[in-house]
């Protein structure tokens, strides 16, 4: 399969060090990327939500997330997050960071930068709903998958990306479904 590049104007710094950091500092130039501004149109908020937000750069987590403000209840025993009382973080795995195409990481950021904005209107991020019938998880992907689209990217590479290890094979095609991605 070949991996589409992401947008122009999309960069990545996959060298920076272990710890916090200012989100544009790991993603230069995010607010630019037109992607930004469908996410929030508001200038200030856009602005305020670039600013506001940090990303921390971990050895043990693969993927991106998130960071939940206290344990939640589904992660007692099965996920140890790395959390963040009150402020707005992200959490992305430094092997992610240096090793996933672009694109991926482009969809990965505009997902959870969504369910920033979720939690900021007063969204539970982290319920017992199934994942992959959670309302704040369908919104991020339908966000990110119409934005891939948007450029072109073929369902073949979006049944790749939503194939996530949390899912089982039933969930992933109720996932698939409910975005609209071809099965095959």
């Amino acid at each position: 399969m070949i991996v589409p590049d992401a947008p122009a104007g999309f960069r990545v710094d996959r060298n920076l060090p272990a710890g916090r950091h200012p989100i544009l500092s790991v993603f230069p130039e995010l607010g630019s990327v037109p992607t930004a501004a469908r996410l929030q149109p508001d200038v200030g908020k856009r602005a305020e939500l670039f600013r506001s937000t940090e990303i921390a750069l971990v050895e043990n987590d693969v993927w991106m997330y998130v960071s939940p403000w206290e344990i939640p209840a589904t992660a007692r025993g099965r996920w140890s997050p790395v959390l963040s009382p009150g402020t707005d973080c992200i959490v992305v795995g430094l092997v992610h960071l240096r090793e996933s195409p672009a694109l991926t990481l482009f969809m990965d950021i505009f997902h959870e930068l969504r369910h920033l904005l979720q939690r900021h209107d007063g969204a539970q991020l982290f319920t017992n709903t199934s994942y992959v019938r959670r309302p704040t998880e369908l919104e991020a992907y339908h966000f990110v998958v119409d934005e891939a689209r948007s450029l072109g990217v073929s369902d073949e590479f979006l049944r790749d990306y939503l194939r996530v290890e949390w899912i089982d094979d039933s969930e992933y095609r109720e996932l698939l479904a409910a975005l609209g991605v071809s099965a095959s």
